[in-house]
Formats: structure tokens, C-alpha cells, sequence
């Protein structure tokens, strides 16, 4: 029996079909770069963003307790959650914004009196962490999620800087949170579930010239957190995340070290460029709702500086020596240091 003529045409139809394929290919990596291009967050906290649990059905009902509540992000945060139902526990150094924070929650949504507790707290002192963890877990029973918000930037040169600066920036935003986390998570343990979600910082990854003292600070969580994460791997329902925000409005430069202990920044008018504080909540929420272990929240082009940073290191230092030049430059004539990346912006410190 003779086997069938070949079509004279198979090739022909091969080399359409991929033809077709490439052209597909090439639209797809066309269609990525512009995600990029206009992406203010990793990829995977923007697939969840799409695809992921949504922070309405998976943060209704939970407890969650934020540090830092009363300013920027995390007074942003506790809006959001109390319009979603989450009880609250909001903590500060300041009793008067936090209750102006509580009251803005309970008009803005369906949240009782009781629903949010307010504790005032200072992340230095230590010594009261483990008596606000017991009042916390008195008023409701359980923490569902602590939110390590709390914190302070720094603006200055090292070899300007004093020591004492070093060594209250690292008591703060590092023994602080790490105090705060060692009260809260045997609790968390003992119900073997549980959230713990860390404010780091772009800053936290990446080079951060006169920010040295911060950024250091920031690596010591990022390092901290990452090691503590595989010490609970008995424990799946314990969920650590690190949230590494680049330039969001807040007071955070208003507020930041500067060379001496009694000096800060008083004044900036670099905010109108930075990412909208709503957004940065909203997209630290995603994440907490679908477990992330680590959430990259920025704009272009400091987005595209930390991919750089994380695959290509050495051209990512390239790009950091160049930066740091105009940042140092920016400093030493009245200029804030995020103007490297907006223009000429003036400060004033005091």
C-alpha cells in the first residue's frame, strides 16, 4: 500500500505557524515593558493585585496592630482597614493624633468604639513592650497581624554625623521592632497563625548614600527577618513579610536624623512627586492578603534601580556611584537628598 503524498505545502504552513508565535512572543515582551514602564510595584505584588486574594475578604475581622499609626503610612493603613473591617489597635508616641486617627476611623466606617483600641507606645522604651502586648491581647483576645510601621529616616553625611546618632537610629527602627516582635509572636505561636508584617525600605536593599545610619538599620531588619522567617518553617500559618516602600508622602524626611541629635529636618517641599500614601497602603494590603514574603512598593525609575540592583549588581553600582555624587552634592547645598531624583528641592533644619 503506498504511503501518502507529502503535502507540499507543510512548510510552507510551518514557517506561518512560526511566524505567528514570534509575532505573539514579541507582542507579549512589547506588552511587559510597558508594564514596567508604568509598574509602581514588583511584579509579583502586581499579579497579585489582579489575580490574588482580595484585602477585603481576607483582612475582615482580623486583629491587626500597627505601630506608627498616627502619621503617613501607617495612619493611611488604619484608614483603609477600618473601612474593611479590621479591629485596630493603633500606637504611637502621640495620644492626641492617635485619637484623631480613631475618631476619623470610626466616622468612615462601620468599626464601634470598641472595635479600636488605642495604646500609646515608644518603640525606645523597651521595657513596655511586653505590658502593651498584654493589654492588646486582654482587649481582644488575639493578635491576628502586627504591623512594624514605627520609625525614623536620617539625612545627613557619615563623616558629619555623630555616633550617638548611629545608636539611637539603630535602637529605634531595629531593637525596637525587634522587641515589639519577640513580645507579640509567642502568641502567635501558641495559635500557630499569625502575620507579621515589617515596614523596611527600598533603602533596606539598595545603596542609600547619606542615609547611611537608616539604611543600615534597614538591611539589620531585612537580614533579622529573613533569618527568623526559616526558624518558623514548623509553623506555616506564621506569615513574615517585609514591605519595602521607596519614596511615599509621609513626614518621614520632616522627621529624619540629621548629623546631631537635636537637629532635624523642619521643612520639604519634596513631596508632591512621591507615590500617593493611599496607594503605598493599598498595595502593602494586597500583599498582606496573599502572604507575601517581601513587597517592592516604588515608582520608576527607583523600581528599575532595585531589579537592577537584585540581577545586574555591577551595573547597578555603576548607576549608585553616579547617584551618589549629585546626592552628596544636593546635601552639602541646602537640598534634600530625594532631589537626585526631583529636581532642586530646598530644605531648612533646625
Amino acid at each position: 500500500m503506498r504511503s501518502p503524498d507529502p503535502d507540499p505545502n507543510a512548510d510552507v504552513k510551518t514557517m506561518d505557524l512560526l511566524s505567528v508565535m514570534g509575532y505573539c512572543l514579541m507582542i507579549y515582551v512589547i506588552m511587559q515593558i510597558v508594564r514596567f514602564i508604568r509598574a509602581d510595584a514588583d511584579f509579583t505584588l502586581l499579579w497579585a493585585e489582579y489575580l490574588g486574594n482580595k484585602p477585603e475578604t481576607k483582612l475582615f475581622k482580623k486583629v491587626v496592630w500597627i505601630t506608627g499609626a498616627s502619621t503617613g503610612v501607617g495612619e493611611e493603613l488604619a484608614y483603609q482597614l477600618a473601612k474593611l473591617g479590621a479591629s485596630l489597635v493603633l500606637s504611637s508616641r502621640s495620644e492626641v493624633a492617635l485619637q484623631r486617627v480613631k475618631q476619623h476611623c470610626l466616622d468612615h466606617s462601620t468599626l464601634q468604639e470598641e472595635d479600636i483600641l488605642v495604646l500609646t507606645l515608644d518603640l525606645n522604651e523597651t521595657s513596655s513592650h511586653e505590658a502593651a502586648t498584654k493589654s492588646v491581647i486582654k482587649h481582644f483576645g488575639e493578635i491576628d497581624i502586627l504591623v512594624n510601621n514605627a520609625g525614623r529616616s536620617q539625612r545627613s553625611l557619615f563623616l558629619d554625623t555623630h555616633f550617638d546618632v548611629y545608636k539611637a537610629i539603630m535602637q529605634l527602627n531595629f531593637l525596637g521592632t525587634v522587641s515589639m516582635t519577640k513580645c507579640v509572636l509567642p502568641y502567635m505561636v501558641k495559635r500557630e497563625k499569625g502575620q507579621i508584617v515589617t515596614v523596611s525600605s527600598l533603602a533596606g536593599l539598595v545603596a542609600a548614600p547619606a542615609s547611611t545610619g537608616y539604611a543600615s538599620s534597614k538591611h539589620a531588619l531585612q537580614g533579622f527577618f529573613n533569618s527568623l522567617r526559616p526558624e518558623l518553617a514548623n509553623y506555616p500559618g506564621i506569615v513574615i513579610s517585609m514591605v519595602c516602600p521607596g519614596l511615599v508622602h509621609s513626614n518621614i524626611v520632616k522627621n529624619a536624623f540629621t548629623e546631631e541629635m537635636n537637629k532635624t529636618v523642619t521643612e520639604s517641599c519634596v513631596e508632591s512627586r512621591k507615590m500617593p500614601t493611599a496607594r503605598c497602603a493599598r498595595l502593602m494590603l494586597i500583599g498582606m492578603a496573599n502572604e507575601l514574603k517581601e513587597m517592592w512598593i516604588s515608582d520608576q525609575p527607583l523600581l528599575f534601580y532595585v531589579y537592577l540592583w537584585q540581577y545586574a549588581p555591577t551595573w547597578a553600582w555603576l548607576i549608585a556611584d553616579k547617584v551618589s555624587v549629585k546626592r552628596i552634592k544636593n546635601l552639602k547645598s541646602g537640598l534634600d537628598a530625594d532631589a537626585t531624583y526631583f529636581g532642586k528641592i530646598k530644605v531648612k533644619t533646625a
